[in-house]
């Protein structure tokens, strides 16, 4: 059951599954838009708020709303408890400088310190 937990608590899955999420939600508001934008350039000019206009800004002002929605629940009811959780089980790292960065710059101290050694 750990390797499970570690899986999912490790692996960007969660992050991945928002992402598609978003982006299909995100991919019907464009396809809302492109309806009421090419139906509002197919009218003839003379009348803006013809019925087939409106509906089709009906179509894309649900899509918006819906996206916002759908939003707002995957980040209250998903992202939030997964980073707590995550935060739980695998902590961040503290504050300070990395292990690697701490080895270079003692590798670049010693290099300025033989520069400046006159040859023997």
């Amino acid at each position: 059951m750990s390797g499970f937990k570690n899986f999912i608590l490790r692996g960007n899955l969660v992050d991945l599954a928002v992402a598609v999420i978003i982006g299909t939600a995100f991919g019907a508001v464009v396809a809302a838009f492109t309806a009421w934008l090419t139906g509002k350039l197919a009218g003839d000019g003379s009348n803006v708020f013809a019925d087939a206009q409106l509906g089709d800004l009906g179509f894309f002002i649900n899509a918006v709303i819906s996206f916002l929605v759908l939003a707002a629940v995957v980040y209250f009811f998903v992202v939030l408890p997964y980073t707590r959780v995550k935060e739980r089980y695998f902590p961040s790292a503290p504050p300070g400088t990395a292990e690697d960065i701490q080895l270079l710059t003692e590798i670049r101290d010693l290099l300025a310190a033989q520069q400046q050694q006159p040859p023997v």
